[in-house]
């Protein structure tokens, strides 16, 4: 049996393992292999994935006994590499779109939300305002429909369970829209509500 001290950049995070490194063939030494395999299991980057390396050299022959290549009981090991496949990486970069453009759809509601709060306040004149109210409904409207449309599509993203990075950024998107659909409705409602005391007013006798 041999040790071997993990220590060194993982992306996308910094990470220190202390690792016992056991051959697979029973009465041998352990090889680069089974090295490999010890790292992906303490930090979750594939094989495929694993750029290790010794003393500024890479270990790149996987049948190599890793005494070979000087390393003993206690020596230490960087391994540079991504948990994420391509494939998840990708699904990972449609995730940030999604959030972006959920910030950005949030950003718009804030400001009709202070838009309308404006009208509530006559800081907009009469006259403007029905014009106002009636642009202010339509956007409350797409917006609602924009939220549906990211929620639809972070459904069709295709994340096998292994992928957990990805399947916990989701979930965490899937929270934040489901959040907004209330703040539309409140605005949504105020806005006909609004529209009803203009065209009160508007029909009250004058004095």
């Amino acid at each position: 049996m041999a040790a071997a001290e993990l220590s060194g950049t993982i992306t996308p995070i910094n990470e220190k393992h202390d690792l016992q490194v056991i051959p697979q063939e029973v009465c041998s030494e352990p090889v680069v292999q089974d090295l490999a395999q010890v790292f992906a299991e303490a930090t979750g980057v594939p094989l495929p994935f694993q750029k290790p390396i010794f003393k500024g050299k890479s270990l790149k022959e996987m049948e190599i006994l890793v005494s070979a290549r000087g390393i003993q009981n206690g020596g230490r090991v960087m391994l540079l590499g991504k948990k994420n496949s391509p494939e998840e990486e990708v699904e990972l970069k449609k995730l940030k779109d999604m959030a972006n453009s959920v910030e950005k759809i949030a950003d718009q509601l804030e400001e009709w939300n202070k838009e309308l709060s404006g009208i509530q306040q006559g800081f907009l004149a009469k006259d403007l305002q029905a014009e106002a109210l009636c642009k202010l409904d339509r956007r409350v409207k797409a917006t609602i429909e924009q939220f549906m449309k990211i929620l639809e599509e972070s459904d069709t993203l295709m994340l096998p369970e292994n992928c957990k990075d990805s399947r916990m950024k989701r979930k965490g998107l899937v929270k934040r829209i489901q959040a907004f659909p209330a703040e539309c409705d409140t605005v949504g409602q105020s806005v006909p509500q609004e529209t009803e005391r203009l065209q009160a007013t508007d029909l009250a006798p004058a004095d």
